[in-house]
């Protein structure tokens, strides 16, 4: 069992001595996602732009598309990437989609 000291510590209830920083970091709500992490894309507005997706078990309606861009090689003029950075109600995410595989993916989350 731990209490909350008022510098914002947990402590435990037996010795009043701060915890170790790896059992605090149990304690954390989200992981922050990993670079690439696939996402399941459910709607796309007009047929392309992200409408609704899901990551890691929520839903997440996107309110606005705040920037689009595409990845390419050079050289053989392929499209490896379509980027995206839309704004959700939790915050801010830029998605992609793999051209070539048609598969979905987490680049960055930035909380609102």
């Amino acid at each position: 069992m731990s209490v909350r000291l008022a510098s914002s510590k947990v402590a435990s209830v037996v010795t009043g001595r701060p915890m170790r920083s790896s059992v605090r970091s149990t304690f954390k709500s989200r992981r922050a996602p990993r670079r690439g992490e696939a996402i399941r894309m459910e709607v796309k507005r007009f047929g392309y732009f992200p409408q609704t997706f899901v990551w890691h078990g929520r839903r997440y309606e996107v309110h606005a598309v705040e920037r689009c861009w595409t990845v390419s090689r050079r050289w053989v003029w392929d499209v490896e990437r379509h980027c995206f950075r839309v704004r959700c109600a939790e915050g801010t995410f830029e998605l992609y989609q793999d051209a070539k595989r048609n598969t979905w993916h987490m680049d960055r989350f930035e909380r609102a």
